[in-house]
């Protein structure tokens, strides 16, 4: 399973680097709106975001936006070594640092967000099946953290992201809503 899991990942990331800059920039500007559009998006006081690597959807600009609306923004700080993670309340980008694979956390002062604080998660990964299952990134954070959380799960994805099947394993959460630049599935969680 491990395999098949390495040789998708390649396949996806292959595939989203093909998109050149102007259909990336597009598509995400289509997948923000779609976001914004979103109910659970419009009620939420605290957002759950990962800060985004190429040729992930950027989230900068979605952070941004949360900041505008008078949103507070959590950003996950992991700890590598017991393969855990927490949400940290930022209100500026300079809250951040640069730690491994060039990854953007916040730094080790900044407040903590419990899960129960979390009103919307926006839960990465680079390949989806339409009931809201996801392929991650391979380190097991987002598989940890989920079980617990009571509040609302979305997915952004571009379209070449949607799979017909991925291996699932037992401890698999999906997400709630998918967002692609085309669509807003909701799954079958």
């Amino acid at each position: 399973m491990k395999e098949i899991k390495k040789k998708l990942r390649q396949q996806i990331k292959d595939r989203l680097m093909k998109l050149t800059k102007e259909e990336h920039e597009e598509h995400s500007n289509k997948i923000a709106e779609n976001l914004f559009s979103l109910e659970e998006w419009q009620k939420a006081k605290t957002i759950g975001i990962t800060i985004s690597i190429h040729p992930e959807v950027p989230t900068l600009r979605i952070i941004e936006q949360a900041w505008r609306e008078g949103k507070k923004v959590a950003v996950p700080k992991c700890d590598p070594n017991q393969k855990s993670m927490e949400f940290k309340k930022i209100s500026s980008f300079d809250q951040l640092e640069s730690v491994y694979h060039g990854l953007l956390e916040p730094v080790a002062n900044t407040a903590k967000a419990t899960k129960d604080e979390l009103d919307v998660l926006i839960v990465p990964g680079l390949a989806f099946t339409i009931e809201g299952f996801r392929l991650g990134f391979g380190g097991g954070y987002y598989d940890r953290f989920l079980p617990g959380y009571k509040g609302a799960t979305l997915a952004l994805a571009y379209e070449l992201q949607l799979v017909e099947e991925l291996p699932i394993d037992v401890h698999d959460i999906a997400v709630g809503k998918l967002i692609t630049p085309t669509k807003i599935l909701r799954t079958y969680t």
